[in-house]
């Protein structure tokens, strides 16, 4: 959107960042009229976080500019594009830089609305210094209101505005309000490459990404990279829920969590974390792996002794994905497995004991009133003991808990637990008082499953997100929403909004399974076919329209374009017939499924 000079300040001595607004932008007449309150409404941040805002062109001017804080090292990508990936503790202090940002815009009302790796400047640690009682500020967000300066009429048609898809939120996506939790999806967006390494929503094309984006579906951060841990992928999973109720109600709680985190792990300050980091990436990965795994190792050891077997399985997780050999490790595991194990045991003694005292008072009772039998009945065998199965060999992965519904049930593995047995209270039939009865082994344990018999179905549409969707033909508000319904068949149909941008409707039979909890969801998914879009190529005869990825066409000539969404903005060049003096011309065109466009460029 702009061309970045570095300059000086004759006035105040001092260098600073002047960005000069292109031209095609500039001669937009919405763009200049939100470009001064736009402005204005930037200038008025101020944080330390955030690169401050100095001066900004008159509405007489024929340039549009601002003058901004000059910051000497690099952008966030760039620093990716080096190192991969961040260690989790430095992704986590850097995420908690960039929320407190984002909470301070949002207290003066402002939306940052593209919050991606590109937008965060990362300083020169060895240029970058503070006085002796402060740990230097190393991360700003630049371009705040950018977004929403550019989304225009006759700016969105380029798919400028859409040039970082996977971290728009849904809400953002399919236009709707756009708020604060909104920018919360996009630092969770950033965060989750910053940490795995890639993004959590990507495909071979922006339309793509955006309905992995709609569909919400995504790998937890923990399985993508154990050595993040569940912690870290818990507090990830919330930012990046799909319905914007279900994630942090604001960039300060989501700062908070990750604080939390640290905090956790004895990290006393983010920020001077983050600059050792800086100041020597290679170095501090050695080290950090050294100090992190101990403290993991040490946080584990003590959750186990206080019987806190789901965060000791955290933090071993995490330590073992570090060193999956560490004899020391294992050794923890097993103890920790042993000790469940025992406690499991001990419980279901303490139930069974229960059970035989009730029965005791039962008999008791009766035999005042039941006159004894002749022949004392043979005494049945006393059962053996009951002591759970031997400890198999530990394996490298306890059990971990995860935040997300799409986490596969297979990829976490429990320490086998020894369950409680049931005792049985009704009587066989027929028994004479002297018979001997033969105890019979227990029968096997129900799944857990809800009584009622419900399914849990999540429901996905392969087409314009506006579809409508009809169970057992009653209209249902599907999307971002879990249905429940009982177990069995059931008939979806779905419905294209209208004729005119779609095929025809599609009806599936599915029989639906009783889910085995509130993470246990089926997906459903429906098809709807777009209608291509007719493109009407207009100019002299003999030239050809460049499409980029569409190819070349003849001019004039009618094409039919596959549409894979609503809308499709492309950008062409009219090239002039051989042998013509005229210069080449570009258009921009918006092709709407099932309608015809016309170039703009004859």
């Amino acid at each position: 959107m702009a061309t970045v000079y570095r300059a000086r300040d004759r006035r105040l001595g001092r260098e600073v960042a002047v960005k000069i607004i292109h031209r095609h932008l500039r001669e937009n007449r919405e763009v200049a009229q939100r470009f001064q309150s736009e402005a204005r409404a930037v200038a008025k941040l101020k944080h330390p976080n955030i690169v401050e805002v100095y001066d900004v062109s008159d509405a007489k001017e024929d340039e549009r500019y601002l003058v901004v804080e000059l910051v000497r090292g690099t952008t966030l990508r760039r620093l990716l594009a080096d190192e991969g990936h961040l260690p989790p503790e430095i992704g986590a202090a850097l995420g908690i830089e960039v929320a407190e940002a984002l909470e301070h815009a949002h207290q003066l009302g402002v939306v940052h609305r593209d919050v991606k790796p590109e937008n965060v400047l990362v300083a020169d640690p060895h240029l970058n210094s503070a006085p002796p009682d402060r740990d230097p500020v190393d991360v700003k967000i630049t371009d705040f209101g950018i977004a929403k300066l550019l989304d225009a009429q006759g700016v969105t048609s380029t798919g400028q505005v859409l040039g970082s898809p996977a971290h728009m939120a849904p809400e953002q996506i399919e236009g709707g309000d756009v708020t604060a939790r909104a920018d919360v999806f996009g630092l969770g967006v950033m965060l989750y490459e910053v940490l795995v390494g890639r993004l959590p929503f990507d495909g071979r094309n922006p339309a793509q990404v955006l309905r992995r984006v709609l569909d919400g579906q995504f790998t937890p951060a923990d399985r993508a990279r154990p050595t993040i841990g569940a912690g870290y992928a818990e507090v990830l999973g919330k930012a990046l829920a799909h319905d914007a109720q279900d994630r942090f109600a604001s960039a300060a709680e989501f700062a908070a969590a990750m604080r939390a985190e640290l905090d956790a792990l004895g990290v006393e300050s983010p920020r001077r974390e983050l600059h050792a980091f800086l100041l020597d990436p290679k170095g501090y990965g050695a080290e950090h792996e050294r100090t992190i795994v101990e403290r993991l190792t040490a946080r584990g050891r003590a959750a186990g002794t206080q019987g806190n077997v789901q965060l000791a399985a955290a933090c071993y997780n995490r330590a073992l994905a570090y060193r999956p050999d560490d004899q020391e490790l294992i050794a923890s595991v097993a103890r920790l497995v042993r000790r469940e194990r025992l406690r499991k045991g001990a419980r279901r003694g303490m139930v069974i004991g229960g059970a035989l005292v009730g029965c005791a008072v039962l008999v008791a009772g009766a035999s005042r009133f039941v006159p004894r039998p002749a022949v004392e009945p043979n005494p049945a065998p006393p059962s053996a003991a009951v002591s759970p199965p031997p400890a198999p060999a530990p394996s490298t992965r306890v059990a971990s808990v995860t935040s997300s519904a799409s986490a596969s049930p297979s990829s976490q593995v429990a320490p086998p637990i020894a369950r409680p047995a049931v005792p049985r209270t009704n009587p066989e039939p027929d028994v004479r008082p002297d018979a001997r009865v033969e105890p019979k082994p227990p029968e096997p344990r129900p799944s857990a499953v809800p009584a009622d018999g419900v399914g849990r179905v999540r429901i996905l549409v392969d087409g314009p997100q506006s579809a409508i969707v009809r169970i057992d033909g009653a209209e249902v508000a599907w999307f971002g929403k879990i249905q429940e319904l009982a177990a069995g068949s059931h008939s979806f149909e779905f419905v294209p909004p209208d004729d005119r941008c779609c095929a025809g409707s599609q009806t599936l039979s599915v029989d639906i399974p009783v889910s085995g909890g509130p993470s246990d969801v089926h997906t459903v998914r429906g098809r709807i076919e777009f209608r291509p879009a007719l493109l009407d190529l207009r100019g002299p005869a003999g030239s050809t329209a460049s499409c980029g990825p569409l190819g070349s066409f003849p001019v004039p000539s009618q094409q039919q374009i596959p549409m894979s969404s609503p809308t499709l903005g492309i950008s062409c060049q009219l090239l002039p017939a051989p042998g013509s003096t005229e210069q080449p011309k570009e258009f921009d065109v918006t092709l709407k499924a099932g309608r015809l466009s016309t170039n703009l460029g004859q």
